[in-house]
């Protein structure tokens, strides 16, 4: 089940940064991204509202986690510079290779204190095929 959703948030991801690409457009970069997390932040109070939850945060969260609403901000600017240079599919191929690799370290050392996932040599061939889709995609 986890599985499909994975997929489903790929689908949901490619619409949203198409949708912030053309926003900046429509904008610049700067209102585009106010515009984005402001509407973000009032669906979710909605959504809080009304699923009747209240707002709590748990004691000892380590500092660094909050620095996530900051790169959110990054992400989004850098989607939305790619997105008007290089096109939707091209952004997000890019984008999904970077957070392969990243993810692969994380998981292969274990970093921020999650689980280890040891990195299996097997895994280099998907790397390389990506890659080479990666390289196709650019050249032509």
């Amino acid at each position: 089940m986890y599985k499909s959703y994975a997929v489903f948030i790929g689908l949901l991801i490619t619409i949203m940064v198409t949708f912030n690409g053309a926003l900046a457009k429509y904008t610049n970069q700067y209102v585009a991204i106010l515009i984005i997390h402001m509407v973000g932040l009032i669906s979710l109070i909605i959504i809080l509202i009304l699923k009747r939850e209240k707002f709590k945060l748990k004691k000892n969260i380590p500092i660094y986690l909050f620095s996530a609403g900051s790169i959110g901000v990054f992400v989004v600017f850098l989607n939305n510079l790619c997105f008007n240079s290089l096109g939707a599919s091209l952004t997000l191929s890019l984008g999904v290779f970077g957070q392969l690799v990243l993810a692969s370290l994380i998981d292969h050392y274990g970093l921020f204190g999650l689980d280890i996932y040891k990195f299996k040599k097997k895994k280099i061939i998907g790397f390389s095929i990506i890659l080479l889709g990666l390289v196709t995609m650019i050249i032509y």
